[in-house]
């Protein structure tokens, strides 16, 4: 009868990094083995490899399996986040092999949903919660060496020869050395940096990496430095194709730390690890750590800790998300360095969600609405997304967007020089939703701003859209210098053509030339601008963005856009982090709060933001947001989040619903 004490374990995967994990929960003090998952349960010897373990058909068989609290993944690489994600949904505490995904974006994503499951997640750095480690940080703090300057750590080894299939040598299954060996040289030269600080890690200022890229497509060996705000120099390389030392060397003031092999600690079963301090006349001095449990034991025991004192992450020095997520992202600049991207990445594999579904509507936290010029329902908020290095990382956000409901994408010709749209067009293929996604395109941008570029221009977005044609349409900037019958000539031509079949009109117009154009269009029989794109928020902008930018926060803008009913796809609608508590009311914050956002009246106006927020039990940016939506006239306010637990953040806003006295009483105090 298994013991209600320890937790009760269930391993996704039958490979050789199980077999350890499953010996150091057998010689854990918390834990207990119950299931395991493989896709072919009627393998022999999983009896003696697994012992005790019933032995469950496929991987979902083990996420459904009721006895089952916890989670060991050990599948390969392209599917830990997969998992992760599908274990968190179903309520079980999870314990990752390292990578904890392909990309920072993936394991964000993981852990977006152990927060919202309220689960336990991990990534299993075995070495990181042994003694050994311990110790090691506490010289390094301690100036055991004087101050630290240099590390350097490798590990490497060489298979017998290429092995296409191999998971080491196969593109397709994430292979080559820097995510499956070089995160423990990354990882152990940002624990030490951070040791020297008094903190749980540092992140590298800068990253420079290479790599070779064999045969398959992978890095065979690799190497990356790592520089540090404190000025320490981290050499990491790793190999699959080549043996080497595999020693940490911590260089210092007064000697250096030398540690072999320094990811095994004790021994696998237990024994004694040993760490060298070797002065600069060359004597040594050895610190043992002698250890009986084995290697594999202490990260169950941690995850038991961590779950029994309810935390969803380890504690320093295990990995906690944040951790975690820094030691990925120097990964990423690593193989962004060395030109590594996986074809598993890319939008013509990567068909399904991150958690391996079909696309679809899940929810409908976005409202949908009817614009008039518009043959399909939008959401009532558009995401735009110009920062994402490439599709795999793009496609995390766009995905979690449609699925709780949303379908407006704002891109532009210039963002991203065509990367943004290209994004867009390879997802909106892949997914196969093009028919319900709005898209919003933009042309004719500084210093471009001319009539006859808006063809050129959108021949080259709708390629790079992989679409024939855009939902809404706006010019970038306007050009005052040019008549502005000329410019609705231009795209009048385009909505006729069928290129244009929804709205347009003028992104950062003012209203004098918006209704110069609307009466121009209307007296000559071409189609009239309807749709307006300028900055609108509670925060009123005192000082342009960017040149060229016009603000329609103002109570002119507001009662010409009440008369004319013209929807405002509103940019900065939030106030660019002004209701956001780092925005302070001092001259240290970032200069462009300080030059566009302060005055007194916006300053009064996010006070009684956060007076709002307060009885609301919401935060002064969900108000700023509904207020954007609250208005008597259409706005679709454009969000931009960077990560999942910042679109769920936003999203929050859109259950607030603010009556017109609520909005007064923003803008003026008044009740």
């Amino acid at each position: 009868m298994i013991s209600s004490r320890k937790l009760r374990w269930g391993i996704l995967g039958p490979g050789n990094i199980a077999k350890a994990f499953a010996g150091g929960l057998a010689h854990s003090e918390t834990g207990e083995l119950v299931a395991l998952g493989a896709r072919h349960p009627d393998k022999p010897n999983y009896a003696q490899d697994f012992p005790g373990a019933r032995v469950l058909d496929g991987y979902q068989a083990l996420i459904d399996d009721p006895e089952v609290e916890a989670v060991y993944i050990a599948v390969p690489h392209p599917l830990h986040a997969e998992w992760a994600i599908k274990a968190a949904r179903g309520g079980k505490h999870v314990l990752c092999e390292k990578p904890m995904g392909l990309s920072a974006y993936e394991a964000d994503a993981a852990f977006c949903e152990a927060r919202k499951a309220g689960t336990f997640m991990g990534e299993a750095f075995m070495y990181r919660v042994h003694p050994q480690t311990t110790k090691l940080i506490e010289l390094v703090a301690d100036g055991a060496i004087g101050t630290v300057r240099m590390i350097k750590s490798s590990f490497g080894f060489a298979m017998p020869s290429v092995m296409p299939e191999h998971r080491l040598y196969a593109n397709h299954l994430a292979g080559g050395g820097i995510l499956d060996v070089g995160c423990y040289p990354v990882s152990i030269a940002r624990l030490l940096a951070g040791a020297v600080e008094g903190k749980p890690f540092l992140d590298p200022v800068k990253v420079v990496g290479t790599a070779h890229l064999g045969e398959t497509g992978i890095d065979e060996w690799a190497s990356a430095i790592l520089h540090f705000g404190n000025d320490i120099i981290a050499e990491a390389s790793c190999s699959i194709s080549l043996k080497q030392d595999n020693m940490l060397r911590i260089y210092g003031t007064e000697g250096r730390i030398e540690v072999a092999d320094f990811w095994f600690a004790s021994g696998h079963e237990g024994g004694v690890g040993e760490i060298d301090i070797i002065r600069p006349d060359r004597a040594k001095e050895t610190v043992a750590v002698e250890e009986s449990r084995w290697l594999y034991s202490f990260e169950v025991d941690a995850v038991a800790e961590t779950v029994s004192a309810g935390s969803q992450e380890f504690a320093a020095p295990g990995m906690s998300w944040d951790d975690t997520l820094g030691n990925m992202r120097t990964l990423d600049k690593w193989r962004a360095a060395a030109g590594l991207t996986y074809e598993v990445e890319k939008s013509a594999q990567r068909r399904t969600t991150l958690a391996g579904e079909k696309l679809a509507q899940r929810s409908e936290t976005i409202g949908r609405r009817k614009l008039p010029g518009i043959g399909k329902p939008l959401s009532e908020v558009a995401l735009g997304f110009e920062d994402f290095p490439d599709f795999a990382s793009a496609a995390i956000l766009l995905d979690a967007f449609f699925e709780a409901g949303g379908n407006v994408f704002d891109t532009a010709f210039v963002y991203g020089g065509g990367r943004t749209e290209a994004i867009l067009g390879d997802w909106l293929a892949s997914r196969g939703v093009r028919e319900e996604a709005v898209v919003i395109g933009k042309g004719a941008h500084s210093p471009l701003t001319y009539p006859d570029v808006i063809a050129r221009q959108l021949d080259q977005s709708l390629e790079r859209l992989k679409t024939d044609h855009v939902d809404v349409y706006f010019m970038h900037r306007d050009n005052p210098d040019v008549p502005v019958d000329e410019f609705v000539d231009a795209i009048d031509a385009e909505v006729k053509a069928g290129r244009i079949r929804g709205l347009f009109g003028g992104s950062n117009w003012s209203r004098e030339r918006m209704a110069e154009a609307i009466d121009y269009a209307e007296k000559n029989g071409r189609t009239a601008p309807g749709v307006l794109s300028n900055n609108f928020s509670l925060a009123e902008m005192i000082d342009p963005v960017w040149a060229g930018c016009v603000s329609a926060s103002d109570a002119d803008w507001k009662a010409w856009l009440g008369e004319r009913q013209i929807p405002n796809f509103a940019w900065s609608s939030q106030g660019r982090g002004f209701f956001t508590e780092r925005a302070g009311r001092n001259k240290r914050d970032n200069e462009e709060l300080v030059r566009c956002w302060y005055s007194d009246g916006n300053f009064a106006r996010r006070d009684r933001a956060e007076e709002m927020a307060k009885e609301r039990g919401v935060k002064p940016i969900h108000i700023a947001l509904a207020y954007a939506l609250a208005q008597p006239f259409p706005v679709v306010p454009l969000i931009g989040p960077r990560r999942l637990v910042e679109l769920d953040d936003s999203l929050t806003a859109l259950a607030l619903k603010l009556s017109p006295e609520d909005v007064r009483w923003l803008e003026t105090g008044e009740r």
